[in-house]
């Protein structure tokens, strides 16, 4: 394997060897605890722009297939991993990582220290970084990668036309307003007997009652929540229609934005499936997974619209809000990808609950 560098913002450089796709990379460094799903991180839209660095040693072993995508491509800038496993070992694997990132033309580089770069990340915080084969010119690489910008993701990731999924008797029909939906976040809804209509990030609050949903599905997604003005006007456009809605990750960051509250960016993110999160009614603690740079800040919101519902049990951080302004909840964590592995799937049906609720008024 060729030799190849992975160079961080701060000027640090990590020596290693190049896999996957050939060339030069940018994008934001980030770090994920998972100890097995690299498949499923590799398609969450929500690491568009980003170069993933998965923490767990060993990646690869159990190879790749094509049942377990979250999206059909993956957008990921880069991939950094202390070992790979060329020769996977799995009755479902049907090709390995290398040949995963080549299709996908992701770059990548392994025999990389991921704990001392880890380490390096929580001290000083989430930084742009590169991974190249060259640095012979490294002012002028360290240059373009401090100018280096996400841009607008969410565009980037959310379906460019109406999609539907039915299903046989169908009790409720949902919208799923997408700003880089997980797969399974639509199986679930399906699996419980919704159908589901999968709109773009651009959609309209009139376009979106036009379609008479019993209920709206906001999706996860990449970028900071902030940039998202035009989505948060929709969202503020429909509380007065008190369609009963649930939120994950981006989109519960922007239902609060859009209920006045504040979102931060966090100094390096929540990413992995074994962040804890305790629920501030019962004060359990559930396992779960979740991809997040930025976050809702605490009591932030106007107590008379909602209050927070779940904390991060490491950081005391915002992990969701029950509103009281309309029928809506919404969790910072992915409650479809079953870190627990089915800890927190009862949201779901809250959510069905919530629409039933909803119907009788």
């Amino acid at each position: 394997m060729k030799k190849a560098y992975l160079v961080l913002e701060n000027g640090t450089i990590f020596e290693g060897k190049g896999f996957g796709a050939e060339g030069e990379t940018l994008g934001e460094a980030v770090f994920t605890t998972g100890m097995t799903g690299y498949q499923e991180t590799l398609t969450d839209p929500s690491y568009c722009g980003q170069i993933i660095i998965q923490t767990f040693p060993m990646i690869g072993n159990y190879g790749v297939n094509n049942e377990d995508f979250e999206a059909p491509e993956s957008v990921a800038s880069g991939y950094v991993v202390r070992e790979f496993c060329d020769k996977p070992s799995n009755f479902r694997s049907t090709s390995d990582i290398d040949s995963f990132l080549k299709e996908h033309n992701i770059v990548g580089i392994y025999d990389i220290d991921t704990r001392a770069l880890t380490r390096k990340i929580r001290d000083n915080g989430v930084m742009n970084a590169a991974i190249t084969t060259d640095i012979s010119d490294i002012d002028s690489l360290l240059e373009r990668i401090k100018n280096y910008s996400i841009g607008n993701p969410v565009d980037i990731v959310s379906v460019k036309e109406k999609q539907f999924f039915n299903v046989e008797n169908p009790k409720f029909n949902v919208v799923l307003f997408d700003f880089g939906h997980k797969h399974n976040i639509r199986r679930w809804l399906n699996k419980l007997g919704c159908n589901v209509t999968i709109c773009p990030n651009t959609t309209t609050a009139e376009e979106i009652r036009q379609l008479s949903p019993d209920g709206i599905m906001l999706s996860n997604g990449p970028g900071d929540p902030a940039d998202d003005k035009i989505s948060v006007q929709t969202l503020k456009d429909l509380i007065p229609d008190q369609i009963p809605t649930f939120g994950i990750c981006l989109g519960h960051q922007l239902l609060a934005l859009a209920n006045g509250a504040r979102t931060e960016k966090l100094k390096y993110g929540h990413r992995g499936a074994n962040q804890p999160v305790k629920d501030l009614t019962s004060g359990r603690t559930y396992i779960t997974s979740q991809n997040h740079g930025y976050t809702v800040v605490n009591n932030s919101l106007p107590k008379e619209i909602g209050k927070v519902s779940y904390v991060n049990g490491n950081d005391g951080t915002c992990e969701g809000i029950v509103y009281t302004n309309a029928p809506a909840f919404t969790v910072q964590f992915h409650p479809e990808a079953k870190g627990g592995p089915l800890d927190t799937g009862f949201l779901f049906e809250n959510f069905i609950k919530l629409m039933e609720d909803n119907k009788k008024g």
